[in-house]
């Protein structure tokens, strides 16, 4: 099956099906996400590449760079890491747990809250972070130059808009 000359990818034979099946059904919002979920998928995979030859998940990873970015002494609670990394509280214990015992991290009690707890990176922690980073930004680089450096700031740029307006509904009908 062709269209406009070009094999049918994926998605598109499914719309064929379903326009097909259902004609009454506008299924035009379907190229745009499945073709969203079935790219979220791959680059998942192409970035799990790296992480997993640093002995890391992609939560892990997330965790490491979360407490990197907070800047020297590189720790935070673990709240402010689950709000960082946009995981819950439980998973984020899961993810301190399997950090700890890998000697990436450690927990210690706040100065400032005795009930608190804080994670900070240990010399291990920082240098494996700062190696698999430097290796996921490569890595990020070349799968982004698939694209134009037009098309990856246009995409950039529907991506921030759309983003935005899922993440603040009617924050630009109050401009």
């Amino acid at each position: 099956m062709e269209q406009n000359g070009e094999p049918l990818d994926h998605v598109a034979r499914i719309q064929a099906d379903w326009r097909r099946e259902r004609p009454d059904v506008d299924v035009s919002p379907q190229g745009v996400f499945g073709r969203l979920h079935r790219l979220a998928d791959r680059l998942t995979g192409e970035l799990c590449l790296v992480y997993g030859r640093y002995g890391l998940g992609e939560g892990e990873f997330d965790v490491l760079c979360a407490l990197r970015r907070a800047g020297e002494p590189y720790e935070r609670a673990p709240g402010e890491l689950a709000a960082h990394t946009m995981v819950t509280t439980g998973a984020m214990t899961k993810r301190i747990d399997r950090l700890e015992r890998a000697g990436l991290v450690t927990r210690r009690r706040s100065a400032d809250d005795q009930r608190g707890r804080i994670v900070a990176l240990t010399g291990p922690g920082r240098e494996l972070i700062d190696r698999a980073f430097t290796e996921h930004m490569h890595n990020e680089r070349r799968l982004l130059d698939l694209l134009t450096p037009a098309e990856a700031a246009t995409l950039e740029a529907l991506l921030t808009g759309w983003l935005g307006r899922m993440e603040h509904p009617g924050a630009a009908d109050a401009e």
